[in-house]
């Protein structure tokens, strides 16, 4: 099993529990002024410490206190903090979720349904702060070493907005998650009819330290893009420089793994592009998986052993 280093240490969010919203660890601030709802969420897993390292800063930065929202509402989420809680640097992939993953669960039939897990009792509470977001800024990180990847969901207006937001330099359209819906396409936000939008952000490496670095960046060209902040104050607070150019990824297809016994053929990472059709990339028992076309992008594929049923990788095209 592939290992990184852990570069990052987690924040210690305890401050941020009590809040007037009446739910734990989910702030509300209220500009007083006409304008967008926007919802910016950390630890949706509570291994990725890049999105609780931005919002720490962020409240550092005198959030509730000198800085308020220029216009509209603010909403800040510490999302999976029960997970978060056990993380521990000698086994830090553990502590990704409790239960189940807090990002499969986004499906009326499955919050509203009779299923009972200690995500979906939290997912139960963001849910009113979810459907009230206008705007959705969800910041996660990568199991393994890739490039920072904007998902945009399944619909173009999401790859609009990253254009908008620019950055990072790739941007990823699939076709959604095969083992639940996840929170950015919730409701309004994977409807093409709604103004609703929202993104997710893969800042890197899980324990990178430049993931909390890409994690800051967004979340303060996502604030200045939403008019929640301006200019003068976001412009001194950026870390890094903007992509020359941005790519978009459209994904046609997810790949699961048969058995246990998934494998690679050829060393992968993500992002990389196998170059001609037809070419063997993995085996799982009998069952070879070759490209389809030519110039195939390689979305997030786990290096790591896979069961039954689990996404290995996600296979796509580079677009204009």
């Amino acid at each position: 099993m592939i290992e990184f280093p852990v570069e990052l240490s987690p924040p210690d969010i305890r401050p941020y529990r009590d809040s007037s919203s009446g739910v734990d660890y989910v702030h509300v601030f209220d500009s007083g002024q006409p304008g967008p709802c926007v919802m910016v969420q950390a630890l949706t897993h509570g291994n990725e410490l890049c999105g609780a390292l931005a919002l720490d800063w962020l409240f550092r930065q005198g959030l509730g206190r000198s800085l308020q929202p220029l216009r509209g509402q603010l909403i800040v989420s510490f999302a999976n903090v029960a997970a978060f809680e056990r993380f521990d640097p000698d086994e830090p992939s553990a502590s990704r979720c409790v239960d189940e993953d807090l990002n499969r669960v986004w499906a009326d039939e499955v919050l509203f349904g009779s299923g009972d897990s200690l995500e979906l009792r939290r997912a139960r509470q963001l849910q009113p702060f979810v459907d009230r977001a206008d705007l959705l800024f969800d910041i996660h990180s990568m199991q393994d070493d890739c490039r920072p990847l904007m998902v945009c969901g399944l619909l173009d207006k999401g790859a609009d907005l990253a254009r908008q937001l620019g950055m990072p330099g790739d941007l990823l359209i699939d076709t959604g998650h095969p083992s639940g819906l996840r929170m950015r396409d919730r409701g309004g936000f994977g409807d093409p009819a709604s103004s609703k939008n929202a993104l997710l952000i893969e800042c890197g490496q899980h324990w990178e330290r430049r993931a909390a670095d890409v994690a800051i960046d967004g979340l303060v060209r996502f604030l200045r893009l939403a008019g929640l902040v301006d200019e003068a104050w976001a412009a001194p607070r950026l870390r890094l420089p903007l992509p020359a150019v941005q790519q978009l990824i459209r994904v046609d297809r997810a790949v699961t793994a048969l058995s246990e016994n998934f494998r690679f053929l050829m060393p992968v990472q993500g992002l990389d592009v196998i170059a001609a059709a037809g070419t063997a990339y993995a085996q799982d028992g009998e069952t070879l998986f070759r490209t389809e076309h030519p110039h195939t992008v390689l979305v997030m594929p786990s290096r790591r052993p896979g069961k039954p049923g689990q996404t290995m990788v996600r296979l796509g095209t580079f677009q204009r």
